[in-house]
């Protein structure tokens, strides 16, 4: 049966402070914090990604564009 999990190294001074800042929170190890914080990561980088300019059609820019200048920041 194949392992689902790796180990990734960290420095002890970061894994402490960690340790520290989850101190009274729900996480119940450093672990399940990095995994909570790099799943968050990776879903905003997918979502960036997603919302990329060339995404979007020359309307839907536009649109945005106008959307921008009566705000007042164009």
């Amino acid at each position: 049966m194949k392992d689902d999990r790796v180990t990734i190294k960290i420095p002890r001074v970061l894994y402490e402070r960690l340790k520290k800042a989850i101190e009274g929170s729900s996480y119940r190890s450093v672990n399940e914090f990095i995994v909570y914080v790099l799943r968050d990561l990776i879903a905003v980088s997918e979502m960036k990604s997603e919302l990329s300019i060339e995404a979007m059609t020359r309307e839907e820019i536009e649109r945005i564009k106008e959307k921008l200048r009566s705000l007042g920041y164009l």
